[in-house]
């Protein structure tokens, strides 16, 4: 039976492009109401994927620089090496292949807003320089010898607890306390069930629109079970669950029994922190890593059951739109049903090397594949001597 999702989206989150009308979510709507004609620095904390930088923009649209440009940052993207050429820019041949001058992002951003998500993962050197830019408002390129004056809105987002990190040493107490003027946190989704249902209304209108299907509804019960669910990885976890199922089901009605295979807790797959104690930074991020690993293999492996099912027996799938999936599934075909135990070090190596052979070498790609952090990636290539 097609269950008909009535609740509607709260007026002020609708006139902040969110989505949300639970209490908690109130809380933050209120915030950035209140935060955002201001020119006040603006730390937004939440686990990953909470929409951290849904909440940045809406902060900059409801502000008196929305006119001007809003630069996002994840400067746990960007290889340390240049991070402080892409903040600030720098001059020609200040390093090798600088064979121009270049504006960083702050100047981009001059009058407007940049966002600086993942603050935690800032190098200490580059901390002193963001503070600087903070309190005076001024900043030198790369290898330049003269400051630059700019009128720019900061607001950075974590998810980690940055005060944790300033007792360990990792982050500049001065800067901690510039950058948290004004904190929001942003209630994990499990924190929020009222909101559910309006997302999965959302997120299915929006996905049959763009795919051109249509789309037959929830049943009451597959409502229930979304909403009972912890959804680890929060908005964007349910995002591309709705999209998956959409797809996957060519838009017929979705039945509890359909939320309920596709869940990452009932894979036995939990990838929810905190990890198992008694491990090193080192071990816990590798087992962190590994899980994401194994959910990506499952993941892959319901795609292809599925398209196995539609296709001839020895067509091959380059007949699929997503260069990228059709190069996964190909590999997938090639792998037997019994495959060696490996160590989680040799599963990691491994899945590394195929995902810069599948991405043909391109890293950001291969580390949004593999779900991990640029930087991340590049100190695994490292680690496991995989540079070409």
């Amino acid at each position: 039976m097609n269950f008909q999702i009535k609740k509607e989206n709260h007026p002020l989150a609708e006139s902040m492009g969110l989505i949300g009308r639970s209490e908690s979510f109130l809380q933050v709507l209120e915030s950035i109401k209140q935060v955002a004609p201001t020119n006040i620095t603006v730390l937004i904390t939440g686990e990953s994927g909470t929409g951290k930088e849904m909440v940045a923009r809406a902060i900059h649209e409801n502000s008196k620089r929305k006119d001007n440009p809003i630069i996002s940052v994840n400067c746990g993207a960007i290889p340390e090496g240049i991070l402080e050429s892409e903040l600030f820019g720098h001059e020609k041949g200040s390093f090798t292949g600088a064979e121009a001058s270049r504006k960083g992002y702050f100047e981009a951003a001059n009058n407007g807003t940049i966002f600086l998500d993942e603050i935690g993962e800032l190098p200490i050197a580059t901390q002193v320089k963001l503070l600087r830019v903070l309190e005076q408002k001024e900043f030198m390129k790369v290898g330049g010898t003269k400051s630059i004056l700019v009128d720019v809105r900061v607001i950075a987002a974590t998810n980690k607890n940055l005060e944790n990190e300033v007792n360990k040493g990792n982050f500049g107490k001065d800067l901690f306390y510039r950058l948290n003027a004004v904190k929001i946190n942003i209630p994990p989704l499990r924190q929020r069930k009222e909101d559910i249902a309006l997302f999965a209304k959302y997120y299915s209108q929006k996905v049959s629109k763009e795919n051109n299907i249509d789309f037959k509804g929830f049943t009451k019960e597959a409502i229930g079970e979304l909403e009972n669910y912890s959804w680890p990885g929060n908005i964007r976890e349910i995002r591309n669950l709705i999209e998956r199922l959409i797809i996957l089901k060519k838009g017929e009605l979705i039945e509890k029994s359909d939320i309920t295979s596709h869940l990452v807790q009932k894979s036995g797959i939990d990838t929810n922190l905190p990890v198992v104690t008694k491990l090193s930074p080192e071990q816990a991020e590798r087992e962190l890593i590994y899980r994401v690993l194994l959910d990506l293999k499952m993941s892959i492996e319901e795609i292809r059951n599925y398209l196995l099912g539609t296709r001839s027996e020895h067509k091959p799938y380059s007949d699929i739109k997503t260069p990228l999936m059709a190069e996964i599934l190909n590999e997938q075909e090639g792998e037997s049903d019994t495959e060696t135990i490996l160590s989680i070090n040799e599963m990691e190596k491994r899945q590394i090397q195929k995902a810069l052979k599948i991405t043909k070498g391109n890293k950001k790609k291969a580390a949004q594949l593999l779900n991990i952090g640029e930087r991340t990636l590049y100190r695994k290539i490292k680690e496991y001597n995989l540079e070409s």
